[in-house]
């Protein structure tokens, strides 16, 4: 019989193997299952008996596609407050997954978007492989990038995070090392190896890194490093409308392509993107940045370019969505700032980081 659990857990020796088991989903994280997941960290954190997590995802399609969008749409539609809680759980899990004092790893195989970066890129080892694509895709759907997302993409080398950021691109298994949201390439065929080798007996006493770094293998080529040359001098600029002008104004073809992208994107969830991958560059901890994300979350979630978004895109799939506002020019600032604001009354901050970490208010850019 098929076992129709959500998180599947599995001891072999001292590693905990924890599955994300909604395939027919691509594995997308509910409420549930985040619950779950956290629930399964704190135990294991506490059992002598257990040195090692493993995180993989059900079937051979991808470890996960994300939160569960058309739950998230239809809540919004509602005018519900489910999806805040969702998040803050969410949030909460992917600062525990970053800061867990035994072995965590995860194999990035297949889909890794946006929740599925939260529970698989903060891990202590990242393991991709020929059929990974990994992305933060949040602009498309009226959104910004958030699980510790944009403290990723700030970290990645020179433009490269801002680039992905505002195009929401899925990248490959080099890229995926290159940008930081990835350790080691293992060709798929081997995982099932690498799964057994993590358990085994013998292993103990091994670091988990020297037991992955020998199914490890060099990926196949990316694109990314090639294309540093534009994405630097283009995305280096203080604006999205900057952006936007110099990838046009740049001569290279792949720049135009870019433009053209972020030209299909919700104007406001681009700027307010760009501001978020900013400041996260300046905060100086994951917990201040998923801080700052809950905050934009909470914000974006109230806007309705989230519900058209994932209206066109996901749900009627007409690739149709009218803006609001519809155009980079009428995005007004101090609705950006709107985002960054502390909560109102009757809203609870997330409140992993001390206040005294909070954003400073300037827009510099990132390192």
């Amino acid at each position: 019989m098929t076992d129709d659990r959500p998180v599947l857990l599995e001891t072999r020796g001292t590693c905990l193997h924890i599955t994300l088991n909604r395939p027919r989903a691509l594995n997308a994280l509910s409420h549930t299952m985040v619950g779950l997941l956290d629930a399964a960290l704190a135990r294991a954190e506490q059992d002598e008996a257990i040195d090692t997590v493993l995180l993989s995802g059900a079937g051979d399609r991808g470890l996960c596609a994300g939160g569960d969008i058309r739950a998230l749409h239809d809540d919004a539609r509602a005018s519900g407050r489910a999806s805040l809680e969702f998040w803050r759980d969410e949030y909460r899990l992917n600062a525990r997954i970053a800061g867990f004092p035994k072995p965590y790893v995860a194999l990035m195989d297949g889909i890794v978007m946006g929740g599925g970066v939260g529970v698989s890129a903060h891990a202590g080892v990242r393991v991709v492989t020929e059929r990974s694509r990994v992305a933060m895709p949040e602009t498309a759907i009226g959104f910004v990038p958030d699980v510790g997302g944009t403290r990723l993409l700030a970290s990645a080398p020179g433009e490269l995070g801002t680039h992905l950021a505002l195009t929401g691109r899925s990248v490959g298994a080099a890229d995926a090392v290159l940008c930081g949201l990835a350790d080691y390439h293992v060709p798929a065929r081997l995982l099932p190896a690498l799964t057994e080798a993590l358990g085994e007996p013998a292993d103990q006493g091994t670091p988990v890194a020297g037991i992955v770094q020998r199914f490890a293998t060099e990926p196949p080529a990316g694109e990314l490093a090639a294309q540093r040359g534009w994405i630097d001098a283009c995305y280096a600029a203080d604006t999205v409308e900057e952006i936007v002008r110099r990838l046009r104004g740049s001569g290279v073809a792949a720049a135009e392509t870019a433009a053209d992208e972020l030209l299909t994107k919700s104007p406001l969830a681009l700027k307010v993107t760009l501001a978020a991958v900013r400041r996260a560059a300046r905060l100086d901890s994951l917990e201040a940045v998923l801080d700052q994300e809950f905050r934009v979350s909470c914000r974006a979630f109230e806007h309705p370019d989230f519900v058209e978004g994932v209206r066109a895109r996901i749900i009627d799939k007409d690739n149709a969505p009218q803006w609001k506002p519809g155009s980079l020019a009428e995005v007004d600032d101090q609705e950006v700032a709107r985002f960054f604001a502390p909560l109102g009354p009757g809203e609870q901050e997330l409140g992993l980081a001390p206040v005294s970490t909070d954003a400073p208010t300037g827009e510099g850019r990132a390192g």
